[in-house]
């Protein structure tokens, strides 16, 4: 059984890894107002995984 870190530690992998690939949808793949929305959504990937992170050893 994995603890509450190790957990933590592979969900802001997991967020990290998707967060960059939607800001590279939105950069290289959609040119209209969708890329603009990938990337927002990308930005926040990152943002809940550094608040993620943040949370290793308090919980």
């Amino acid at each position: 059984m994995k603890d509450k870190n190790t957990v933590l530690s592979w969900a802001v992998f997991i967020m990290i890894f998707v967060g960059m690939g939607m800001i590279a949808l939105g950069a290289f793949k959609y040119d209209e107002v969708a890329g603009y929305g990938f990337a927002a959504v990308g930005v926040g990937f990152f943002a809940i995984a550094w608040v993620f992170n943040a949370l290793k050893g308090r919980v």
